[in-house]
Parts: C-alpha cells; sequence; structure tokens
C-alpha cells in the first residue's frame, strides 16, 4: 500500500536532495525543501530533506517571515504517551510543503500532565502556538471491571474526558495555545469477537465510547482533533498502527514507514490554524467531470450517471465537488473548450453539478496555466489557493512546471477513485465550519452581480448609494469567534499587521481590559456578503493610556472599492471613544503580500507617527478622536 499517492513522483528525488546541498544559502535551501516536499516519499527521504532544512527553518523561527519570504513561522510542542522522535522529520517537511516552517519542542516521554499540570521552564521559554497531544489507548485507559454496567462504564469514560478537558484548559490558559488531541488507536484484540460492543466493560467497547466523548468535548470547548482512530479503521495506515512488536521494542505506536502519512496529517491541520488551508477546487472537464469530450460526443454522447459503471463514477466525483463547494470551498473550471459547448454540457439531465455553482468558468483554447492566472486574479486569491484536478498527465506536468503554488494532485487511472484521491491529498483541512462557510458560492454568485451593475453604471456614487449596503458591527464573541479567527489567518492582502491568532489568543485579546474587538458584517440587496472585517484594538505600553493601539485590522478583499474601510473607522473610533480613549495608533507592517494597503492610514486621514523601534520596518500611524470627522461612505451601519 503506498502511502503520499496523490503526490507526483520526481524521477530522481534522492538525487535532488544531494543537488540542493551544494546550495549555502539556508533561504534557497528552504525554498528548494519546500518544492521537493511536493514530490512522494519515504521515510528515509522525508529524514533528508528535514535536514536540509533545517539551517532556514531556525532562520525563520528567529527573524520570522522578513527573513524567509513566503514562509510563516509556526512553534507546535508534542506531549506524547507514545514514541514519536522518529515522527517529528515528517511534520516539519509537510508543514514546508505548505509554507510552513515548523519550530517543534517535544516533551520528556510520557510526562504530558506534568509539562501542562506543573512549572515546565523549556515549555514555557517555548512559547507553543499549537499544542499536539498525541496520546495511546494503553496510556490511563477508563478503569471498570470488565463485568461493569452500562453506567459505570460511562462514569470511567467521563473521568479520563475530564482529565482531558484539565490539561486542554491549561494549554488554553498557559500559553494561549490551540489544541490538536490525538483520538485512541485499539492496541489490542477483541475479547468477545463481534460482542465485544455489547459488553460496556470491555476494552473495546470503552475505548470506542472514549473517543465519541473526546469528540464531542473537543467540539464543545474548540479544541481541534487529530483522528488517528478515523484514519486507521479506514485503513490508511495499513498494518502501521500499533503493531505488537514495535510498541513492545520501542513503544512506537506508529511505524517509521508511515512516518511521512502522520506528517502529513498533523501538518495540515497545523497548516489550517495559520490559514494555509487551500480554498479553490479548479476542474477540468472533458473525462474529468464527464466521460467524452462534449465538442466531438455532444451533449448526448457523454458518459455521466446511471446506466453504466463509468457514469456513475464520473457523477459521484460531481456529487463529492457539489459537497465541497457546500461546506465552502470555491469551484472553477479551466478547460479547453468552447464557452458555449462547454456550459451546454450542464445542461445534461444527470449533472449532479450547476452551472450556477460555478463561482468562475474558464473555457477556451489558451494554456491552463495562463487561465489559472486569471482565476485566481477573478477570485481575489493567490495561487497558493488553487486545486488543480485535471485527467491529463501531460497537462498536470505542465501546471506543475509553470505554477508551483498551484497543488495538482496525481489522479489514479479510474475515475471512480478520484474522490478518494483528492480527500487523501487534504488540501482544505478545516478548523471551523461556520454558515458563512456554506453560503461562500452565493457569495462570489452576488459578487459576480455586483460586477454587473458596476460595468452598468454612470458613476460610482451613485452605484454604492444604489447597492443600499448595511454593515452590521458587534464585540466578537462565542458566535463570532470561528469566524473571525478563521479570517484572521486567511487574510494576507488587506491585513494591516498579518498577525495570526488562534481562537485562544482572539478571546484572551478581546477580553483585555480596555481592548475592542469588532467583527463587521455586510449586507447589500444583492445578498450577505458575511462577515467581512476583524478590528482586534488594545491598550499598549508603548502608547499613551488615553490612546488604543490597532492590533489587527483586516478586511475581504471581495469588499474593496464600496468605502468599508470608512465604515469601519467609523465603528472603531465610536467604540474607543466610548472606552475614554483620545486617538488610534494604526501599524502597517509590511509583508509579502500586503502592499495594497500600505497607504491604508494616510488615506482615512491619519498622521504618521515616529515608530520608538529604529529596526523596526513598520510604520505607526496615529488618528486623533476629539476633532469631528467626517466618515465620507454611503453605507448604514448598525450596533449591537
Amino acid at each position: 500500500m503506498e502511502q503520499l499517492a496523490w503526490l507526483a513522483q520526481h524521477p530522481n528525488l534522492g538525487a535532488a536532495i544531494s543537488t540542493a546541498k551544494s546550495l549555502s544559502d539556508p533561504v534557497a535551501r528552504l525554498h528548494e525543501t519546500a518544492r521537493l516536499a511536493a514530490y512522494r516519499r519515504d521515510f528515509t527521504l522525508t529524514l533528508r530533506l528535514d535536514r536540509l532544512a533545517q539551517l532556514g527553518i531556525d532562520l525563520l523561527a528567529r527573524q520570522g517571515q522578513q527573513a524567509v519570504p513566503g514562509f510563516t513561522s509556526l512553534r507546535m510542542a508534542v506531549l506524547a504517551s507514545h514514541t514519536v522522535d522518529h515522527l517529528l522529520p515528517g511534520i516539519r517537511v509537510a508543514a514546508l510543503q505548505r509554507q510552513v516552517g515548523m519550530s517543534l519542542y517535544l516533551a520528556p516521554y510520557g510526562l504530558y500532565r506534568q509539562a501542562l499540570l506543573g512549572d515546565d521552564p523549556a515549555l514555557k521559554a517555548f512559547a507553543p502556538q499549537v499544542i499536539l497531544l498525541a496520546l495511546d489507548a494503553l496510556d490511563s485507559p477508563p478503569s471498570c471491571a470488565l463485568y461493569a454496567s452500562a453506567g459505570e462504564a460511562e462514569h470511567a469514560v467521563q473521568a479520563r474526558v475530564e482529565e482531558l478537558r484539565l490539561l486542554w484548559r491549561q494549554a488554553r490558559e498557559r500559553y494561549g495555545a490551540q489544541v490538536i488531541q490525538q483520538t485512541l488507536v485499539p492496541a489490542g484484540p477483541a475479547l468477545f469477537g463481534h460482542f465485544d460492543a455489547l459488553v460496556p466493560g470491555s476494552p473495546r467497547a470503552l475505548l470506542e465510547r472514549l473517543n465519541a466523548e473526546i469528540r464531542r468535548a473537543a467540539r464543545e470547548d474548540g479544541v481541534l482533533l487529530m483522528d488517528l482512530a478515523w484514519s486507521a479503521a479506514s485503513g490508511q495506515y495499513g498494518d502501521g498502527l500499533a503493531d505488537p512488536v514495535r510498541w513492545h521494542q520501542a513503544k512506537q505506536l506508529v511505524s517509521p514507514i508511515w512516518a511521512p502519512l502522520y506528517g502529513e496529517h498533523v501538518a495540515r491541520i497545523a497548516a489550517a490554524v495559520v490559514g494555509r488551508s487551500r480554498k479553490c477546487l479548479v476542474l477540468d472537464l472533458d473525462n474529468t467531470l464527464w466521460g467524452g469530450v462534449v465538442g466531438d460526443d455532444g451533449v448526448d454522447g457523454l458518459y455521466l450517471g446511471q446506466g453504466s459503471a463509468t457514469g456513475e463514477a464520473f457523477l459521484a466525483f460531481q456529487r463529492y465537488a457539489a459537497q465541497l463547494a457546500r461546506r465552502g470551498v470555491i469551484l472553477a473550471v479551466c478547460s479547453k473548450n468552447d464557452i458555449q459547448v462547454a456550459e451546454a454540457a450542464f445542461e445534461h439531465p444527470e449533472m449532479a453539478l450547476e452551472r450556477s455553482d460555478i463561482a468562475v468558468f474558464m473555457a477556451n483554447w489558451e494554456d491552463k496555466a495562463s487561465n489559472l492566472r486569471r482565476i485566481a486574479e477573478q477570485l481575489n486569491i493567490g495561487l497558493d489557493s488553487l486545486v488543480f484536478v485535471d485527467d491529463n498527465p501531460a497537462e498536470r506536468d505542465i501546471v506543475r512546471r509553470e505554477l508551483p503554488q498551484v497543488a495538482v494532485p496525481e489522479l489514479p487511472d479510474d475515475v471512480a477513485d478520484y474522490p478518494a484521491r483528492v480527500a487523501a491529498g487534504g488540501y482544505f483541512e478545516a478548523i471551523a465550519f461556520t454558515a458563512d462557510d456554506s453560503a461562500r458560492v452565493q457569495t462570489y454568485r452576488a459578487n459576480s452581480e455586483r460586477q454587473a451593475a458596476l460595468g452598468q453604471a454612470t458613476d460610482m456614487a451613485g452605484y454604492l448609494k444604489g447597492l443600499q449596503m448595511v454593515m452590521q458591527a458587534r464585540p466578537i464573541g462565542a458566535a463570532e469567534l470561528a469566524r473571525a479567527t478563521q479570517l484572521i489567518n486567511k487574510t494576507n492582502q488587506f491585513n494591516l499587521s498579518t498577525r495570526r491568532y488562534s481562537e485562544v489568543q482572539v478571546q484572551q485579546l478581546a477580553n483585555t481590559p480596555g481592548a475592542v474587538a469588532l467583527s463587521l458584517r455586510l449586507t447589500d440587496k444583492f445578498g450577505d456578503n458575511g462577515l467581512i472585517s476583524v478590528v482586534l484594538a488594545r491598550p499598549d505600553a508603548a502608547c499613551a493610556s488615553d490612546e488604543l493601539f490597532i492590533d489587527t485590522w483586516l478586511m475581504s478583499c471581495r469588499v474593496l472599492g464600496r468605502q468599508a474601510e470608512q465604515a469601519a473607522l467609523q465603528v472603531l473610533a465610536r467604540h474607543a471613544a466610548d472606552a475614554g480613549y483620545s486617538a488610534l495608533i494604526g501599524e502597517y507592517r509590511p509583508s509579502e503580500r500586503n502592499a495594497m494597503v500600505a497607504e491604508h492610514y494616510p488615506q482615512l486621514g491619519f498622521a504618521q507617527a515616529p515608530n520608538p523601534d529604529p529596526a523596526s520596518t513598520a510604520t505607526l500611524w496615529r488618528y486623533p478622536l476629539a476633532a469631528p470627522s467626517d466618515f465620507n461612505h454611503h453605507i448604514e451601519i448598525r450596533h449591537d
């Protein structure tokens, strides 16, 4: 059973790694490692890639994105009850594939309780942003007799879950860290055969109930799951988990052979925490969404739907894409076709996807790399947000070569396996699911209608007034926390500081005395734009006591050009004045991708202020609240 099958095969990855070792610049090595990590690799090649990148990861950890543009630094502590030393290289390499330079801290074997409940100076100095609790089923199982009643078994399970919840709380309160809890893999044979599940005190029944309760508690407490139990049940690790020989010899729950896959599973969750999941699935059409070539075979000649195994397989892939759209993944089309012919295929009676499900429909005879660039531009997202699915190996290779930022899964020969292959790649790993996510397709559709209306408008003021925009402003609370954190970690362009925070950190900042934490939604006559802006402002030691420091200000690029910035400033100014402040202090920290907001503060009337840190590249801006301001916009503001 081959792992990482969605990654392309390199003709000679070992030789490429050897060549990369000649690079003396740590940054160049890091970029080359990230590129090579996108190819299929085993345990040994993963170790070599990890060693190749180490100096670059250390540099990123010390000096940040300014030293290594394009990468995000992340600190993760691994607290485990089983041996995980051999798994760490796979985590780091898989993170690099997602442009995340991950520094790892490994607590002493088995001492996860002591690390979180006691005073661990090393862990405190490391200051983890993410903590992975990698536990096994043999560590502190629920304690009850084999003949225990259902009530007694439930009591034992709840006692263990409450202990875990205490550890989760300690991780949040002490370190402000996002917790990832690993679920528990069965480690022993059944005692009663198929009757095991009907005996409440049997080890298998207890473990199944414990995992279910861990999932419930994690959902309630904002803890993420590394659901190793589900992965094991679906056969993703073959026989590489809980092998008794490796367990008794080295307490290894995960075989070294499967370390690259384990690293992938952990890294994709951690990368999602800092907004490095993909956003858009771009689909070829002929022999990808349906069987046949619509330009040659006609709509009626396509293989799609009931009546043939091939047609049903294509239909199943369409249904999977439609489900992704319903959870918030943007769908686009990139096909070599006449657009009228391609769109006509969506009238096929068995199509699961509708034309309206597609946010951008790019069908022409130009090269696909150019069309993918246009898709990213129209959606106002980066190329690193795209996943391109095409049945043609030649087209896949061209896109990988021309646009290495785009993820291009290697596909199996049979379309019946397409959904599983795309899912296995973990491109769209989520850390939250909100109503705004499920409405994303409608949001992009409404945005197209706005653009069409703009094209017909004769004056901008009339167009903006005619949109009938309403901004809903409310403090960030439990209902807004997940989506606000998601936006903080995903927004790169309209983001003044590009600071990344976990839900725990956002909540802590919002609860800081004197802080202002705002979520802003925008609706208009075309529909709901959803949460479009997050503003986090707080007192700061470098500012005067009557000045409020704007720690984070970001906005969805979907609403650019609609005066939402002015309306957001009006909301912030009111909240700051009500809290007793006399001025706002804004900070612009330049990054690789936020140049578009370099003039944001001066355009809103802020005056530049001196930066007390001469080594900083950030600029500071001051906005007095005492003088009456003219907020020029056509947006009605409503406060909760």
